[in-house]
Parts: C-alpha cells; structure tokens; sequence
C-alpha cells in the first residue's frame, strides 16, 4: 500500500498544532500530570524492594508500605486529573475543527461548494472531526509520557542490573522497528476507509432527498446495492486498517512477553550465580510488568495519531476551498448613483469552468429601480447564469456589473446580496418551522406583515388551518410543492428587497394561485425591481420589458406585441405554449 508523502504528513502536524496550539497550556499542565503519574510508577518498585528487603532484618516496614501507599494514592489522583483535563481538551478540539469546516462552508464560494456531495461534507463535520480529536489532544501527551516512562523504566532497570537491561533493550528495539514499518500503513488505510464513508454519506443523503423519485422508478433495489457498495467499501479499508492495527498491538504484547521470560530466565541463571538478589530481581520483573503500560500506549497513541492524520487530510481539503474576497478599493469608496439603473451588466463573459463554452457572451443587461424585467429562451441559453452573476456565485471572466453605478468589484458580496432576495427553482426550505422559514431574510418583520404578505400569495387561510400554524415544522409532508414554493415567494417579499429575482416562482401552482403570484409580483414591481426567469410565459406577457436569450447572448428584448412582430424566437415559444393572444 502507498504510504503518505513526507511534506504531506509535516502538512498534516502542522494542522494538528494548529488545532492544538491555542490549549498549549492545558497540554503542557496535561503533560506534568501525566509525568508526576508517571514518576509515581516509577518509584513504586524502588519501594517495593525496601519492603522485601526489610523482610526478616528486624526493620519497620511502615516507612515503605506508607510510602508505597502515598504514591498509589498521589499517582491516581493525577491520573484523574489528567484524563479529566484531556477530555475537556478534546471535545474543545472537536468544537473547534467543526466550527472551522461550517464557517468555511458558510463563507466559501457557492459554485466550488456545490460540486461536493452534500453528505459528504456534513461526513467530514460529524465524523472526522471525531477521529482528529483525540490525535490534537490526547495522543501526543500520550506519545511523550509512554516515551519517558519507557526510557525512565530502563534506566532503572540499568541501574538494578545492566545485564538484564540489555536484554530488554533489545525486545524492545524489534518492538520499535516494526512500529516504524508498520504505521504509515494505517494512517493511509484509515484515510482510505474515511474516503469510503464520505462517499457513502454523500450517495445516502442525495438518495434519501430524492425518495419519490426512487419510489417511483422501483428503483429501491438498484439504490440499495449502490449504498451497500459503498458501504462494503468503507469495511474493506477499515477492516485493512484493523488488520494492521491487530498486527502492531499483538507485536507490542509479544515484545514484553519475550523480554519477560528473557529476564526470568537470565535473571534466575544471575541469582543462582549470586551475582543478584531475589528482592532485586523482583523489582526488576515489577518493572518489566511496567514496560506493558508505556509500550503499549506507544502503540494505541501512534495508532491514534495516524488516525487523525489521516482526518486531518480530509479536513484540510475543506480549508481549501475558496472562500468569498472582501473588496480591494484604493481611495474612497465610490458613492451609489440614485439615477442609475440597480444592476445592470456591461460586455460580461462569464463560464462555470476554464476550457468550457461561456455560459453567456459579451452580456449587455440593465435592471431599471422599478419595474418588471422577464428573462426568457430555451435551456441552456444562460438565463440562470445571469442570476447566478447578480448574486455573485458566478465571477465575470470579462465584463463589468454595477449595482446602482457601483462596479461589484467594489462591493463586498454580501453588501450586494443584501439588495436582492432570490427564489429558486427547487424552493429549498431551511430546516425550522414556517415562521423561520419567512423571517429567515429579515427577522425584524412583524406578525402584520407576514400576515400581510399569506393574504397576497392566498397561503393566510392554508397555515392558519395547521395545528401548531406558524410554528409547525415544515418538511415533505406538511405543505404541497406549491405552498413551499409561496413559503419561499414570501420570505423573499418580507426581506422588502430592491430586487426581486424569481426562477421559474410559478412552476408548482395552480392557475387560481398562479395569478396570485402575479398580482404579488406586479405590486412588488411597482415598489421596486423584480427579475423573472419562467418558461410558462404567461406569467410574464405583462412585464414592462421581456429579454430573449439564445446560446448565452441576448437576441432580442421588448414587450410582449413587440416581440410577437420582431422576434421569431419569441414567436415560436409563444406559439409552443399556445398563448398567442396580446395583452
């Protein structure tokens, strides 16, 4: 199996410190509890052959068992106070690595956001924050005392008997090269085995969300074998990082056994050649048992640190995604022009990809402050695109948008959306209740007004009907595509934007609510500026300028009559939908 690259792996430390950096004095309060635990274990066969030395010699042995006794007592309750203080840490950390991935999801551009599976990202909040946890807190405070309690321990062990040490030293170093061996191994399984599950979190979630359609394609069967492949996937590499992780735990076991015998069996050839006492090679097994505690935290915590290596890769490719610029402006901000035009777009180019055909071409657009503009053509002529420039998910290659004479460029993003509200064609829904879901865009707006605006979309009477009304959760079952879609058409309406940009807000309704709709955009159009896109023309025969787009330019613009005489594309979708009749 291919191991990490070196500059991966410092790449990796580096994230790890950072997580850990700003609890370095926990870590290193951790570290002293960890080595006065430590020092406690240490002394405690020093004390232990007092006692058996005072055996049968006439002397007390109250000195010893006390002291015996005190560093039972002291050793537990540092110990306590250590793992208390680590655990603490750790979930800090975990606080700390998720609020970092959802503020870089939140502040990330949306276009390089949505090309990522959905699940699998929320697979890297959820689940590999976990596995780093314990890499950034605990494990090295672990690696370091497991260290010096093995290097104190053979010392120790040299000053009893240097014979017998030797022999352990040399268990131990087998011990020591197949760790090396073996750990990048896991550190590449594991991250193997995290990819899996990433893969399955993203296949599940867009599964789940598309249900129906699942249902009613009879499709269950063939779902069902794409997530068990996925989730087979994820065992086989987990089960990968098990086997060595087995292997590397059974070396640890198998290594201070085999120094344990050597030293019974050395050690009993060096009493009965006098060349040691009994009571000092008691201390000197007592201290071999101890060998078991530091090396085999050595082998859980490198475990564990490769492990979280492994997360932190996965975290770290998150952290690159690109997050939304604030503006550079050199001198003083430029003052918006009253008299302008509230968007418009100048000679704009613009493409999803580099090497890809522009999305639109050398785009000439202008937004009036109030008023009713509809854009419409044929998929893939560039409509949604002109939304996705005004909001700012899509920089220009080429080209110039203003808001009200103010270049974009100039403006942050989110001073610019604050002028727009926007309704989408699928209508998402923010989970929460009704009520959330409308003051989502101006928390501020009173009971007056969302009344207000239900009676101009007809959705008053509908909520009032429902047990908990504006405060029942909204889901799939509790309101009809169309009645989500007016839910989203309000909570644009109650942000009182300048623009109101609406992508196909029609497409769920029924003729009844459908004008409605109308009538509320028409009103709207009369305060402000409201963009359409619709394929259903016939809620836009009435705006105050229609623009025909084809292959990503604007071929024609006009009212409805003048279209109807200029345009033959326009002429064509008209008589499409057979609504040939003016206004």
């Amino acid at each position: 199996m291919t191991s990490i690259a070196p500059s991966a792996q410092r790449e990796r430390l580096a994230l790890l410190w950072r997580f850990a950096r700003p609890h370095r004095r926990s870590l290193l309060l951790a570290l002293l509890l960890g080595l006065g635990t430590s020092a406690s274990g240490l002394v405690s066969p020093l004390a232990t052959r007092e006692v058996l030395g005072a055996l049968g010699t006439g002397k007390s042995l109250a000195d010893p068992v006390l002291l015996l006794l005190a560093l039972i007592v002291v050793g537990a309750a540092m110990s306590w106070c250590q793992w208390l203080l680590l655990g603490r840490l750790a979930e800090q950390v975990v606080y700390d690595v998720r609020e970092g991935m959802i503020r870089r999801f939140l502040q990330a551009k949306v276009l390089p956001l949505l090309a990522r599976p959905s699940g699998e990202l929320v697979t890297r909040v959820t689940s590999d924050s976990v596995l780093l946890r314990e890499a950034a807190s605990s494990s090295v405070i672990g690696l370091v005392n497991a260290f010096i309690l093995l290097i104190g321990t053979l010392v120790l062990m040299a000053v009893l008997d240097w014979v017998l040490a030797l022999a352990t030293v040399g268990a131990i170093a087998v011990v020591t090269v197949l760790f090396l061996v073996l750990m990048p191994a896991i550190g590449v399984a594991q991250e193997r085995s995290q990819g899996a599950l990433g893969e399955l979190g993203g296949e599940l979630e867009g599964s789940l969300r598309a249900i129906k359609t699942v249902k009613a394609a009879s499709a269950e069967p063939r779902q069902l074998e794409r997530l068990l492949e996925h989730a087979r996937q994820a065992r086989a590499e987990s089960v990968k990082a098990v086997r060595r992780e087995a292997l590397v735990w059974t070396i640890a076991w198998t290594g201070v056994e085999t120094a344990i015998l050597i030293i019974l069996g050395v050690g009993a050839w060096r009493v009965d050649q006098g060349a040691m006492d009994v009571p000092t090679l008691i201390a000197f097994l007592l201290y071999a048992f101890g060998l078991i505690g530091p090396v085999m935290d050595l082998s859980q915590n490198v475990t564990t640190l490769q492990t979280g290596l492994a997360a932190a890769g996965r975290i770290a490719e998150v952290e690159s995604l690109e997050v939304e610029q604030p503006p550079v402006v050199q001198g003083q901000a430029r003052r918006p022009d009253q008299e302008a035009p509230i968007i418009e777009l100048n000679a704009v180019t613009a493409r999803y990809a580099p090497g890809v055909p522009p999305a639109v071409n050398h785009l000439d657009l202008s937004i009036p402050a109030r008023g009713h503009v509809a854009i419409v053509g044929p998929s893939g002529a560039g409509k949604t695109t002109v939304f996705s420039l005004m909001l700012r998910f899509l920089e220009p290659e080429h080209g110039h948008l203003r808001l009200r004479g103010v270049p974009y460029s100039e403006l942050d993003p989110s001073a610019v959306r604050r002028h727009l509200a926007y309704v989408e064609q699928e209508t998402p829904v923010v989970p929460g209740t009704i009520r959330e879901n409308l003051l989502f865009s101006n928390p501020d707006a009173d009971e007056a007004e969302v009344a207000d605006v239900l009676r101009r979309i007809r959705l008053h009477d509908k909520i009032s009907e429902l047990p908990e009304g504006l405060d029942t959760r909204l889901g799939d079952t509790t309101v009809s595509g169309g009645q989500r879609q007016r839910i989203a058409l309000a909570r644009a309406l109650l942000a009182r934007p300048a623009v109101l940009l609406l992508d196909e807000a029609t497409a769920q309704v029924d003729g009844i609510t459908e004008a409605a709709i109308h009538d509320a955009v028409r009103r709207q159009a009369e305060e402000g500026a409201v963009v359409t896109i619709a394929h259903r023309l016939s809620t836009v025969l009435d705006a105050d300028e229609i623009v025909v787009m084809e292959a990503s330019h604007v071929v024609a613009r006009g009212t409805h009559p003048e279209l109807l005489e200029s345009s033959p594309l326009y002429r064509d979708l008209v008589d499409a939908l057979r609504i040939r009749d003016t206004l």
